[in-house]
């Protein structure tokens, strides 16, 4: 199991698992607005769960990482992950609670604990991950993080506030810059780029389970929002009542 200091643990597992809990949280919350009996929530926490202890246990057993970068496991893990979490929004029930109206703000508040993006500066800071790296994702990840919550506010408001589909554009974006620097840096089996620390961290304990558990499920959070957008509520018109006229 990894040395890492406790704040370190801390702020990755924040991550971790605050993403997939909050998403749980959102998806009982829409269940109940449809009148649905069952728990997706409950679902979606008990197969995060079994796979954040299976990545626990491939990073520590190193199946993730071989001397000197990734093993394929990594991105088997990372990808697998990802059209699950994408292909799981298509089945008939997501697709129901994806149709509410308030669809568009409940997939915003998950992505609130990507302010946890700090960990990757304070290792940069330390020497331990390459500032070409930690600058986009974690200062990405922290902008993102930190709009979330006004985001959802608007869209609770109205389902097509402006904005929006900015907003989960440039964190589809964030991801996919992060992946592609962590690659670039280190994780990948060439070293594409010349830096003085390598991205290899990224494959071990504790930062393993951002790329295998988090991004995917935010990625497939940011499509979901941009594929099935909640339909607006109804406008409601008073009609008023004509008099009854006697004829008798």
């Amino acid at each position: 199991m990894s040395a890492e200091p406790w704040y370190i643990w801390a702020l990755v597992l924040t991550g971790a698992v605050g993403l997939p809990a909050l998403t749980a949280g959102v998806l009982d919350r829409a269940a109940r607005q449809v009148g649905m009996s069952r728990s997706p929530g409950a679902v979606l926490a008990v197969a995060a769960g079994i796979w954040l202890a299976s990545s626990v246990v491939l990073a520590d057993s190193g199946s993730f990482h071989r001397a000197g970068h990734t093993a394929p496991w990594f991105a088997i893990a990372v990808l697998g992950v990802l059209a699950i979490a994408i292909g799981s929004s298509l089945v008939p029930t997501a697709r129901r609670l994806l149709a509410t109206r308030d669809a568009s703000a409940w997939l915003t508040v998950p992505h609130t604990v990507r302010v946890v993006g700090v960990v990757f500066l304070i290792l940069a800071a330390q020497g331990r991950l390459p500032w070409l790296f930690a600058l986009p994702a974690g200062l990405g990840d922290m902008a993102i993080g930190s709009a979330a919550p006004r985001v959802a506010r608007r869209l609770a408001r109205d389902p097509n506030a402006p904005g929006a589909t900015k907003f989960h554009l440039l964190g589809i974006a964030d991801l996919i810059v992060a992946l592609t620097l962590g690659f670039l840096c280190g994780l990948g089996p060439i070293h594409l780029i010349a830096v003085p620390s390598s991205t290899l961290p990224l494959s071990q304990l504790p930062l393993a389970l951002i790329p295998t558990v988090a991004v995917p499920l935010a990625i497939a959070l940011h499509v979901a929002a941009l594929t099935h957008r909640g339909s607006p509520a109804p406008r409601t018109r008073r009609v008023r009542e004509a008099p009854s006229v006697d004829l008798a």
